[in-house]
């Protein structure tokens, strides 16, 4: 497999996935929970770099260029509905950000992603949630005191720094807001996230 084929077709799948997420955002369809349109468009990009990843490994920066490596690692991190291939992705980026093939936020990116999924609290403070007024807040972190610290490690601001302006979510009403939870925890539970 020709390394300049595997970065075109990583990067027209990150623009894809960009694209269509733009469109959703402005139909507001994230306020109504994870859409097929866009999980089908995941599904698509995760399937292909698991082709990539089988034949050629994790595709770093020495196989198809930094834009290459970001695109791979922005697939991995919105393959959420398949947390067996996030996890294999999450010990592959690891051992790439090791010999300095991706940079060290993308594992903790994934890290974060995957606990949070999975119920435990995130290390890196990269994820967040609407709180009960539909502001963004970091999802619950394990041991707070040392994030910042974590996150310095990993190559990241500090969570001041990332802490997104106050705005309200699409979801208004607390009836809305728990029918969306619901949804999400019984998707979380069907895909394997949850038991």
């Amino acid at each position: 497999m020709n390394p300049d084929t595997m970065r075109a077709e990583l990067l027209a799948f990150e623009a894809e996935d960009l694209r269509v997420r733009a469109e959703l955002f402005q139909q507001g369809a994230p306020a109504q929970g994870y859409h097929p349109t866009m999980e089908a468009v995941h599904r698509t990009n995760a399937a292909r770099l698991r082709e990539i990843i089988d034949h050629a490994g994790w595709p770093g920066r020495q196989l198809v260029g930094e834009d290459g490596a970001r695109a791979a690692w922005l697939i991995a991190q919105h393959a959420i509905g398949e947390p067996d291939f996030q996890r294999r992705c999450l010990v592959l980026l690891k051992q790439s950000a090791a010999r300095g093939d991706v940079p060290t936020y993308q594992p903790a990116y994934l890290e974060d992603r995957i606990r949070v999924f999975e119920g435990r609290g995130q290390l890196y403070g990269t994820q967040f949630e609407p709180d009960a007024a539909g502001n963004s807040v970091p999802s619950p972190i394990e041991d707070p005191e040392h994030v910042e610290e974590r996150r310095r490690t990993a190559g990241l601001r500090p969570m001041a720094d990332q802490l997104p302006q106050t705005s309200q979510s699409d979801v208004s009403s607390p009836e809305i807001r728990q029918k969306v939870e619901r949804e999400w925890e019984e998707w979380l539970r069907r895909v394997g996230w949850r038991s």
